[in-house]
């Protein structure tokens, strides 16, 4: 996935910069960058490998060595950025989060039209914001070279730029799947993908940007470069998984937006009698948590923590580039509570079942420590297609979703043309799966939030809201 934070004032933004980048921290694990604009020195940038460390201990020189009253910084799961470019539009610095599914035919396009070059990664892979700015320059000026540049995109692309005169440009993707949000100061603004970042900071929101639209920053105001348009189609995974519990998107909280989930959990379950004889309600830490609490507040049945995770210092599982490496530190950190394990019947909340890998490990190590029964609840529906749109825990294809290898088990390549009936309970297709996943996975039972009860606890049109995970609509 990736976050971007920026800012533009009268004064050094170079600290707001650095704490608003980091507080974006739990969307990448791989690069960390920042881009600043003096008006002597001009851009500056840096760029660190965060794998094995956090944006902050990497970066906590730049107080010393950039300076400028502009400024943007990029957390990646993927391609090294800002990039500095040099072009007929001038020299600027550029992030981009989002995923481009058509890169190699706009490559050999740029370069067979261009007689250009691009600065070749490993393997001859380019950096898609490199690619971004190729597509940008191409136009007479930034507004018309972002409008090309995601219209020729085939996914996502939310764009920001820092300019040489260090003016802010901020753009939203063409049908909002992810938020861009600026906030004023008493001496600038600020445009940033998590809320929080800019209200922890002292800005106060006064601008969400629609779909589409474009805006460009200085200290003394914002100036609207291009209209957003009609079409609003923002990531409901926002809410249920990788959205910071203290961010806002659309005037929904997503720490809100989890509790209420749990409750229509438990209305639903309560309703099919289906987890009776459970004595707590767990999260599966940290995303489930505040889905466990909203369904045992529901319910009545108590909430507990019957396993901690060690964070002091495995902070986060996924860091390891290797997946037994990672297997490994997810093992380490899970520390048991016996008292709350040993012969007890419990029932706990996942954010989402992706390929069912993690989930059975945890399963197996609390039977391992004593428990009784352990009932498995999604706080999302089940998860058919891989995202196209964005590239946070991506699957390759369909067949790493263990859905989807339990339909090709169950049926062959006849069940793909049936997922509608897998994912309702109701339906007997539904019910097959749902056992065929217990007996893989080791659940006493297994349920998964309908997408009605999603969108119902969201709260937004759902014409408003992807789903295509889940249903593949587009």
């Amino acid at each position: 996935m990736g976050g971007f934070f920026g800012a533009v004032s009268k004064r050094s933004v170079i600290s707001d910069v650095f704490f608003g980048t980091d507080y974006h921290s739990h969307l990448g694990t791989r690069r960390g960058g920042m881009a600043a604009y003096d008006e002597k020195i001009g851009l500056q940038k840096e760029i660190h490998n965060i794998e094995n460390s956090p944006f902050r201990t990497k970066f906590d020189h730049v107080f010393d060595e950039m300076c400028g009253t502009s400024a943007i910084g990029c957390i990646s799961d993927y391609d090294p950025q800002p990039k500095l470019v040099r072009s007929r539009l001038g020299t600027y610095a550029i992030c981009m989060i989002g995923v481009i599914n058509n890169a190699e035919e706009l490559i050999e396009k740029y370069l067979s039209t261009y007689c250009g070059h691009f600065d070749a990664m490993t393997g001859g892979v380019v950096n898609s914001t490199e690619l971004v700015a190729a597509l940008i320059n191409q136009k007479e000026n930034f507004t018309e070279g972002i409008k090309f540049a995601q219209k020729s995109v085939d996914g996502t692309a939310s764009i920001l730029i820092l300019k040489d005169d260090g003016n802010l440009i901020a753009a939203r993707d063409r049908v909002g799947r992810l938020p861009v949000m600026v906030g004023k100061s008493e001496d600038g603004y600020c445009v940033t993908f998590e809320s929080f970042a800019a209200q922890k900071l002292g800005y106060e929101l006064t601008l969400e940007l629609a779909p589409g639209e474009i805006v460009e920053i200085n200290a003394d105001g914002i100036t609207q470069l291009a209209k957003g348009g009609g079409e609003m189609k923002i990531c409901s995974f926002l809410w249920s998984y990788y959205g910071y519990p203290t961010s806002t998107y659309e005037g929904v909280n997503v720490e809100v937006m989890r509790c209420r989930n749990g409750e229509i959990m438990a209305r639903n379950d309560e309703e099919a009698k289906n987890a009776e004889g459970v004595e707590y309600i767990c999260g599966v830490p940290d995303s489930g948590t505040p889905h466990a609490i909203g369904y045992a507040n529901k319910s009545g049945v108590p909430f507990a923590r019957p396993f901690i995770k060690y964070t002091p210092t495995w902070a986060r599982s996924f860091t390891p580039t290797h997946q037994d490496e990672r297997n490994k530190v997810a093992k380490m950190k899970q520390i048991p509570i016996h008292d709350l394990i040993v012969d007890k019947n419990l029932l706990f909340v996942d954010d989402s079942i992706v390929r069912g890998t993690q989930i059975k490990k945890t399963v197996d190590f609390l039977y391992e420590n004593g428990a009784a029964a352990v009932h498995m609840r999604s706080a999302c529906p089940p998860i058919m297609y891989s995202c196209k749109y964005l590239n946070f825990s991506r699957a390759t294809n369909d067949m790493e979703l263990i859905t989807r290898r339990i339909i090709m088990e169950l049926e062959g390549e006849e069940g793909f043309n049936h997922l509608e009936e897998y994912s309702d309970t109701k339906t007997e297709r539904g019910k097959k799966m749902r056992a065929a996943m217990c007996e893989k996975l080791n659940f006493k039972s297994l349920e998964f939030q309908s997408l009605d009860g999603i969108i119902e606890a969201i709260g937004i049109d759902r014409c408003k809201l992807c789903t295509y995970c889940w249903d593949g609509k587009e």
